[in-house]
């Protein structure tokens, strides 16, 4: 008996001490699979996975510091290559536009000092000119001091106006009767422009001068257009007028120039010039140096364009330039230079400047020659 409830004591203790270990092995089964049920994007990462995670994060950020660092310089010194280029090419274009303005200035002007070629003469001491054809000729002798091409003919552009003028003068027609620019005397050649609109209304006089002057080529086509029997018997009075002068290389077919069939030789347009000279008009008109002239009541300013008129150094009795593209720049002068009475032709230089230049290494040239004899007759001794 006593046996009997001592067993069942025994047994009462084992299953009281083995609920808890149940319970607990119960309650761990069902976390387990409440984990399983789970999805993985919804588990919370450990605090190992958050280190790693930032460990990772840093080092991409570390390796994207150092890139855009190693990148930054390049593109740092690519854009200052681009600026220096942008910079460097900015201030030689302004150089080189400062340096042309101050030419332009000097040239124009006249007062400067002329532009000077290394070595001004050649081994026969005859200055080196850079137009393609000129001569220089003693008036009154009519001694011929330098030529090149001089029979070669040539287009003479607006040198054509100084031939315009004569024939108007010689056909005696009012120079107080007012022209009026029209249609019919603009450019339908070259298409240049021009400051006497249609409409504009002058004296015979006036055109003459701005014709000479300013080498308005609307003046000199109103000129030959009112012409007694109009433009072609102008044009043939032009020729007749050359024939007269003895100019067998000369041959006009417009009163402008701008028509490049309009030839000469430096050698017919001396003869021109020399026989120019003696119209006071023309000598006047085309040694101006401004003029100021109402055009449709607006006052205009109308300058020569040959900048040695207003040079002090300069004295010139008669002037007249020429410029089409067949033609070149081309210069006509009748000038004092030693005392003496020269003409000067250059015809076809080349540069916007170059006709001034040699007509200044030609001054320098006669006057350095004559200063250079007077020296070498003071050496003389006394008989």
């Amino acid at each position: 008996m006593k046996t009997s409830k001592l067993i069942t004591a025994l047994l009462a203790a084992a299953v009281l001490a083995s609920s808890p270990a149940m319970a607990a092995t119960k309650e761990a089964s069902s976390k387990a699979q409440s984990r399983k049920a789970e999805p993985k994007s919804a588990a919370k990462p450990s605090a190992k996975t958050k280190k790693v995670a930032s460990k990772t994060s840093s080092a991409k950020a570390a390796s994207a510091k150092r890139t855009s660092a190693k990148a930054s310089p390049a593109k740092a010194r690519s854009m200052s290559r681009g600026a220096m280029v942008k910079t460097s090419a900015k201030s030689s274009s302004m150089k080189r536009e400062t340096a042309a303005r101050a030419l332009y200035r000097d040239t124009k002007s006249a007062k400067a000092a002329p532009l000077r070629i290394v070595n001004e003469v050649d081994r026969d001491g005859n200055p080196l000119l850079m137009s393609n054809a000129f001569i220089v000729q003693e008036v009154g002798s009519g001694k011929v001091l330098l030529e090149r091409n001089a029979t070669s003919v040539l287009p003479i552009a607006s040198i054509t106006k100084l031939m315009t003028a004569m024939v108007v003068l010689d056909a005696k027609l009012s120079l107080s009767e007012p022209l009026t620019i029209t249609e019919d005397d603009t450019d339908k050649l070259k298409f240049t422009s021009s400051r006497l609109i249609v409409g504009t209304t002058m004296t015979r006089e006036e055109l003459i001068h701005l014709a000479l002057m300013s080498s308005e080529n609307r003046a000199a086509a109103a000129l030959g257009r009112n012409y007694p029997g109009g433009i072609e018997a102008f044009i043939a009075a032009m020729n007749q007028k050359a024939a007269s002068l003895g100019l067998v290389e000369t041959t006009f077919h417009d009163s402008t120039g701008l028509n490049p069939h309009n030839v000469s030789s430096a050698r017919d347009l001396a003869r021109m010039v020399t026989a120019a000279t003696h119209y006071p008009l023309i000598r006047e008109f085309s040694t101006d140096d401004e003029e100021i002239v109402d055009v449709r009541g607006r006052a205009q300013t109308f300058r020569n364009t040959n900048g040695l008129v207003k040079s002090p150094d300069w004295q010139i009795g008669l002037s007249k330039t020429g410029f089409i593209n067949e033609a070149g720049r081309c210069l006509v002068m009748q000038a004092w230079l030693a005392d003496k009475p020269m003409v000067i032709v250059l015809l076809d230089s080349v540069g916007k400047f170059t006709r001034v230049a040699d007509a200044q290494r030609i001054k320098r040239w006669i006057e350095g020659a004559v200063s250079h004899q007077a020296q070498l007759v003071g050496r003389v001794p006394a008989g």
